[in-house]
């Protein structure tokens, strides 16, 4: 083989140097890992503004500040304030090359703020990566989750992992549609059957801020009433944000929103939408090529350019409580989000809740109610049965429902569907004594008896023990009665009450969003009740006394929103609906729902609730964690003067296989919870010395970790 053969089929041999120098210089170019995190070692920094402010994503409060890196030349043009980078985050000290420090695991954060120089003395490292180009993160949405933060004693870093959704390359690749004109004022509507409610529009698109309470009249109208407002808002050039507490009620106002506008006005923020869509409508919205946005949860911190409007839908549901770190409620997120923008404040419902009505007592916003003719045309007429009724009715001894309850069944479903509210879901029922209703116990661990499905033997829900001889320890007695029973067991009762009824169950497991207007029993636990065509002929709210007897501050108003919610779905009383409601006639909550009055409800809790000193009058939080933490903690935290410390008391174990409540230990573990309370105007002094407290202790990483909540949800 010649040597011209062998240069031929690849080799070097004999190659000029200029050329074998071309060649490394080739490979060496190649080689170059050009779009991998690297330490920038030599390289040259950006000529102006070299120091870039950046928040790192770790979520522990002791490391809730900025930090500084250097801006090296080739990412000048990208690192801009808003984008999300890349650092190296935990170099230490000595790990200094070439005037930069090194070392440390990758981590990501967000570019705050470019600068000429760096308050850190020492050498700086470099920006790793910009990840991507795209400002997510500008200053009303940092200023925004500082506040959050602030106010629920947490770091920024939690906030902003609630706030700005995770990247999507597809969707950020995608350009975003150009921004629709302004539409036309929209007509009243069925707002004017309020007082104000014309005004209210009126006021919306003359570019107005008006803040008020609103008691929604019953019936499936009040999607179209805030579809109405956000058209107002939009009338006046501005941008409207509507967060409701589930899908389903996202889909009702997102439908009327289509209906009233057409597509392409507003965007849906949902989980159920996927990664790649969410993230999409979200950046519709950054981008401002959308001004209105509808969703759960999670929108209350959507970027919406020139804030008009915010509104909440009905803030007692538990799902407008956030329940990962710090924990923010969708309310409180909203109201300062509309101090802060001086936008317009809209917080609506068909119940009302006593932080709706402290507000309204304040000033802070104004009543947006309907007369009395009218509430009275829209209700249905709400019956009761008591405790002196079922002693009295022999078929509310042997059967699921009373006489009354019975009769309302019957003749609704002659002339549609009967909503049946059952207040626990499931099957097995506990048990309490036939005679006194005392509880029944487990002799064995003292755990809650409960019926088995299918089958006729009693056992213990904690050790699983069953249970043959039991008496009662109160009164003797041998009789058993179920003390709530399950949304299944219903259904299996009524079926049988009624063999040539269809009968539907909606639930945890299965939800259902609509049915039809002919006529079928609905058994539905609170919360998944589906929407009738026509609405409902009648409603039995089953076990009201399950609902009332929870150790709850909340517990008459949690049950008396959960009823209205339910009886709002059923025909006014001119139309026949009849609601039959099982409680003493005499309790606060009932009254309130046969009168219709919740507001009243709502100004006399808060009046009981200033005399004592409870929430949301003062302010409130929770410290729990084992006996030994919250004793430490206690003893470290700086109070304010004014601050006065409730426990701290055990809490409930949480049994293995059960149901975990929010802000309950873990399973087998016991905890202890102390409420710390402070009067109005000492909330944020109580926040920022919890919150130094904590850092403190995660800073010196001993001992065992305790949890903090403001604005604990449950207080017993």
């Amino acid at each position: 083989m010649s040597s011209e053969n062998g240069q031929a089929e690849g080799g070097t041999e004999g190659a000029p140097p200029e050329q074998l120098a071309l060649i490394r210089e080739s490979v060496r170019r190649a080689n170059a890992p050009r779009a991998k995190p690297r330490t920038w070692r030599g390289a040259a920094l950006a000529k102006e503004l070299p120091v870039a402010r950046v928040l790192v994503d770790k979520g522990v409060l002791h490391l809730d500040r900025y930090f500084d890196y250097a801006v090296p030349e080739e990412l000048d043009a990208e690192a801009q304030p808003g984008v999300r980078v890349r650092v190296r985050f935990g170099a230490g000290r000595h790990r200094v090359r070439e005037g930069r420090r090194e070392g440390g695991g990758l981590i990501d954060g967000f570019l705050v703020e470019r600068r000429a120089e760096s308050d850190y003395s020492g050498p700086l490292a470099a920006l790793a990566q910009v990840v991507s180009p795209e400002r997510v993160l500008d200053e009303e949405l940092l200023g925004l989750a500082r506040a959050v933060a602030d106010r629920y004693a947490g770091s920024l870093a939690d906030v902003l992992q609630l706030a700005v959704p995770p990247r999507n390359a597809r969707a950020e690749r995608r350009p975003s549609p150009a921004p629709l004109p302004p539409p036309a004022p929209p007509e009243p509507g069925s707002w004017s059957r309020y007082e104000r409610g014309a005004a209210f529009l009126e006021s919306l698109a003359a570019g107005g801020a008006p803040r008020a309470v609103w008691n929604a009249l019953p019936g499936p109208r009040w999607s179209e009433e805030l579809a109405r407002a956000v058209a107002a808002t939009l009338a006046s050039g501005r941008g409207a944000l509507v967060v409701l507490p589930d899908g389903r009620a996202v889909a009702r106002v997102d439908a009327a929103l289509t209906s009233l506008l057409g597509e392409g006005r507003h965007a849906v923020l949902t989980a159920d939408a996927g990664p790649e869509k969410r993230y999409a409508q979200w950046l519709a919205v950054r981008r401002g090529s959308v001004r209105a946005v509808v969703g759960t949860r999670a929108a209350m911190f959507a970027p919406v350019r020139e804030l008009g409007l915010v509104a909440l839908w009905d803030d007692g549901d538990d799902s407008h409580s956030e329940p990962h770190a710090p924990q923010p409620h969708a309310r409180e997120v909203l109201l300062l989000r509309a101090a802060h923008d001086k936008c317009g404040f809209l917080l609506g419902g068909v119940a009302c809740t006593v932080e709706a009505a402290q507000l309204v007592e304040t000033g802070w916003a104004r009543p947006l109610v309907a007369a009395r003719e009218q509430v009275r045309a829209a209700a249905p007429l709400v019956r009761t049965v008591g405790d002196g009724d079922l002693a009295r009715d022999e078929a509310a001894r042997a059967a699921r429902l009373p006489t009354l309850a019975w009769q309302a069944a019957r003749e609704g479903l002659r002339h549609g569907p009967v909503l049946v509210q059952v207040p626990r879901r499931g099957y097995v029922p506990r048990m309490a004594c036939a005679a006194c209703r005392a509880p029944a116990r487990c002799r064995h661990c003292s755990g809650p008896l409960e019926a088995q499905e299918s089958r006729s033997e009693v056992r213990c829900g904690w050790c699983g023990r069953e249970e043959g001889g039991w008496h009662c320890a109160e009164c003797g007695s041998f009789r058993l009665r179920a003390q709530v029973v399950g949304a299944r067991r219903t259904a299996e009762e009524l079926g049988r009450a009624f063999p040539a009824v269809p009968v539907r169950t909606s639930g945890r497991e299965h939800v259902l969003d609509t049915v039809p207007g002919t006529p079928a029993l609905v058994v539905s636990t609170p919360g998944a009740e589906p929407v009738a065509e026509g609405g409902y002929a009648a409603a039995l709210l089953l076990d009201g006394w399950a609902m009332l007897s929870r150790p709850d501050l909340r517990a008459g108003e949690d049950a008396l929103r959960r009823w209205m919610a339910s009886a709002a779905l059923v025909r006014p009383q001119s139309e026949g609906g009849t609601v039959v409601v099982v409680a003493e006639p005499t309790l606060r909550p009932v009254q309130a729902l046969v009168r219709w009055d919740p507001v009243g409800h709502a100004v006399r809790e808060l009046a009981e609730r200033a005399e004592l000193g409870f929430p949301p009058v003062s302010r409130m939080a929770a410290v729990s964690g084992s006996g030994e933490a919250v004793a430490d903690f206690l003893r470290t935290v700086d109070l304010p003067r004014t601050a006065e410390v409730l426990g701290p008391v055990p809490l409930p174990v949480t049994a293995a296989g059960r149901p975990r409540r929010p802000g309950a230990p873990p399973p087998g573990e016991h905890w202890e919870r102390a409420l710390i309370r402070v009067p109005p105007g000492s909330g944020a002094a109580l926040a920022g010395a919890l919150k130094a407290a904590q850092a403190a202790r995660m800073a010196r990483g001993n001992g065992e970790a305790v949890r903090v909540r403001i604005d604990p949800p449950d207080i017993g």
